[in-house]
């Protein structure tokens, strides 16, 4: 089942009023070959690390909407990821996907859960957990503001 455009609307509106927690990687040279991950609560970002002190807002434009399961499917062809996968492997899965959402012109990927997406897609309702990643973090250096730290951890 697609996802109805208004829907989509909605979430993009959501998304970039939003603040965006980011754990900072140790490579550098991350954000050119993963993209920018971000959570949508601090205490969610604390899973990859220690967050950042101040929240930040973005700007997305054409978002790639999935949940974990489809994400690989959809873009890939295929399920890569499995039990007991290493941490370099994944960081090449989360390479292969963004190049495949930019060849295919999304600007972000928003991550929702099985059942956040299936709620979204049936209601339009927005979950409340979250997980973004934007594909050209340099792209939208000019888009990406810090903001004060207004929302309670």
């Amino acid at each position: 089942m697609r996802i109805k455009r208004v829907h989509v609307t909605r979430l993009i509106a959501h998304v970039n009023r939003k603040q965006w927690w980011h754990v900072t990687p140790a490579d550098p040279a991350a954000y050119q070959k993963r993209g920018k991950f971000y959570a949508s609560s601090f205490r969610e970002a604390e899973f990859y690390g220690r967050p950042n002190d101040l929240p930040e807002r973005v700007s997305i434009a054409n978002p790639f909407v999935c949940d974990s399961l489809s994400i690989e499917k959809e873009l890939l062809g295929r399920v890569a990821t499995y039990e007991g996968i290493g941490f370099r492997e994944i960081a090449a899965i989360d390479a292969r996907l963004r190049s495949a959402a930019l060849r295919r012109g999304f600007d972000s990927i928003v991550l929702l859960s099985k059942s956040g997406l299936r709620s979204f897609r049936a209601t339009g309702k927005i979950p409340r957990n979250i997980e973004l990643n934007i594909l050209n973090p340099a792209d939208s250096l000019l888009r990406t503001t810090r903001c004060r730290a207004t929302q309670a951890r």
